[in-house]
């Protein structure tokens, strides 16, 4: 990765800081403990301008957000999930400017690091069945990417 500016550690850090504003205060509930977390969009916007420090954006974000604002504490499971989610998309986002291309990037990568990381971590910790995690990480999968194309048609508007 290329050495950042000033500018752009000041914007990564304001982007993680929304992140973790808006996935604390912004939340609509679906099942236990999943929920509408509109973080995503900062997350989106933040891959979007900054490539692949999403990957900070994202797991600072949630990392912080849970520690302070979470009922459950700090989840590890989450934090790799944004992780990965922030880098892939981050990288992708910065190679192409294709709406179909971003919104692809953002199917495979939300649908590696909760479907395929965050079960396999939540499982093995808690010693959760995959029968039962997976039914809740595919709502998760499902609302997490829908609104992170929903952040894809903000970000398309501001970062150019």
């Amino acid at each position: 990765m290329n050495k950042p500016t000033v500018e752009q550690i000041s914007g990564i850090g304001i982007f993680t800081a929304l992140y973790c504003v808006l996935s604390a205060m912004m939340k609509i509930p679906f099942i236990g403990a999943i929920s509408l977390d509109l973080g995503y969009i900062a997350l989106t916007i933040g891959c979007a301008k900054y490539g692949k420090w999403g990957a900070f954006i994202g797991a600072v974000g949630c990392g912080i957000e849970s520690i302070l604002f979470s009922p459950y504490g700090f989840s590890i499971g989450w934090f790799v999930a944004n992780l990965i989610i922030g880098f892939g998309c981050g990288y992708i986002f910065k190679q192409t400017k294709s709406f179909w291309k971003r919104t692809i990037a953002i199917i495979v990568f939300v649908g590696i690091g909760i479907l395929i990381v965050k079960t396999g971590i939540e499982c093995y910790l808690y010693q959760i069945p995959f029968e039962i995690k997976i039914v809740k990480s595919l709502v998760a999968f499902t609302v997490d990417t829908i609104t992170m194309i929903i952040g894809l048609f903000a970000a398309e508007r501001v970062v150019r």
